[in-house]
Order: structure tokens, then sequence, then C-alpha cells
């Protein structure tokens, strides 16, 4: 599907979708988290998500959710707002659109009697992806960085990419890193302001500056998958043409 395509949905708040999941979060979706939640951003890791901020938390159901209500809806994740819809992402900016199946005893109802586009409009998907589109150059400076530090002609680059990718996706048991702890807590590095996108204004030059100073290739390359994946694509936009 593309955003011309024939697609409705009429949700029914019944809940059933925020039940045992796997939501991958980005940096602006923690944002959006935690002002919609009125808390700082490093409580709204510790509350809502695990792997560092990179997946929202599931006890079964949502964290978020009391009830049928989500209690940080005005700012749920992306992956929230397209829901019943998949995006789906290539190296090059690709977009596709793929209908998920209904979770069990959802009372949501699909229909065709608008657009994608439409759809998208109304759940503010835009935004999110605009803001995620600031952060994903972040990816490729991570690259550069690491082409100044790492000589790949002596270094056996798969196996780096191997540690790099194990350390990122870990759930326990990682190291800390401060690149990683920048992307998912501003107000670490003194980024905070009024407005959501302007949070990611202030942000992204100072993750720039991170990067440039950052000596520590580990750090580096598992910050660069963490970010990829967080954006929406795999380990290998991280790890690029090699």
């Amino acid at each position: 599907m593309d955003r011309s395509s024939r697609f409705s949905y009429d949700c029914n708040a019944c809940g059933r979708c925020c039940r045992d999941k796997v939501i991958t979060l980005s940096p602006y979706d923690l944002i959006s988290i935690a002002a919609a939640a009125g808390i700082a951003h490093s409580i709204a890791v510790e509350r809502y998500t695990i792997r560092r901020g990179s997946i929202l938390k599931f006890e079964q159901t949502c964290v978020a959710l009391e009830g049928t209500r989500c209690t940080i809806h005005s700012g749920r994740p992306l992956a929230c707002r397209l829901y019943p819809l998949g995006l789906e992402r290539t190296a090059n900016r690709d977009e596709s659109f793929v209908r998920l199946e209904p979770a069990p005893g959802s009372k949501g109802v699909y229909g065709e009697s608008a657009a994608v586009r439409d759809f998208l409009d109304s759940q503010g998907v835009g935004e999110y992806l605009a803001m995620n589109a600031r952060y994903r150059p972040l990816v490729a400076l991570m690259r550069a960085r690491l082409d100044n530090l790492v000589d790949f002609e002596k270094v056996e680059s798969r196996e780096f990419w191997r540690r790099a990718t194990r350390e990122a996706l870990a759930e326990s048991n990682y190291d800390r890193n401060p690149l990683i702890d920048a992307l998912f807590d501003p107000e670490r590095i003194g980024c905070l302001a009024d407005s959501r996108a302007g949070t990611v204004a202030l942000q992204v030059p100072v993750l720039e500056k991170l990067i440039a100073a950052e000596t520590n290739p580990d750090t580096i390359a598992a910050a660069a998958v963490m970010l990829a994946v967080s954006l929406g694509y795999s380990p290998a936009e991280a790890i690029g043409a090699r």
C-alpha cells in the first residue's frame, strides 16, 4: 500500500491493541511520552521503557494503559499512531504500508472510505516522521567518525558490527553508553525547550558534537545501531556499505 491506497480505520477504544506487543521507540517518541506524562525524560525512560529507552514497556498490557484508556495518548509513539498500519522503509527512503492483522478481540473497524494519507494526517504521523528525519543523518555521522577511528583493513568488520549490534539490542547486562543516554534523555545534555520540536532542535547539534568528540569505537558503533533501529531501519543502516 502507498499513501493513495484506499484505507480507513475506526478505533473503538477497546484497548486490545495495547497488549503483548514489541514497540520500538525513537528518541522523539521518548520526548513525546515525557511531555505527555509531564515528567523528566529520565523518569520516562525508567517508567515507560526497557532497553535504555528504545522499547515501550509491557506487563501483558502497555504500562501506559489504564483500563482501556491510554494515559499518554497525546504523546503516544509513532507505532501506536500508525496502527493498524505498519510502515516499511528501505535505505533509499522508499516507503510502503502494510495492513496489520487486528488484535484478538479488537473492536476496530477497517474500511476503504478514505486514503492512507488521510489516516496518517488524522493521527499526526507527519510530525513524527519529520522529527525522526532530523536524527537520521546522525547515523551517517557516526559511521564517518568510525572510519576515522578504526582501520577496517586490520579490524574484521563483520565481527566488529556483530558485537555492536548485540550490545545495542541487549535488554540487560549492557555497558553504559553516553551517546545512547544522550539520544533518549535530552535533559541529560541540557536540551529542553518549551516544545517537543524545540527540544529536538537543541538536541541534534549537541549530539553532533558528542559524536565528534567520542573516541571509543565500540560506544559509537552501538549507538549507531541503536539509533538506526529506533528510527525503523535495520542494523545494516548503521553498518553501511563495507
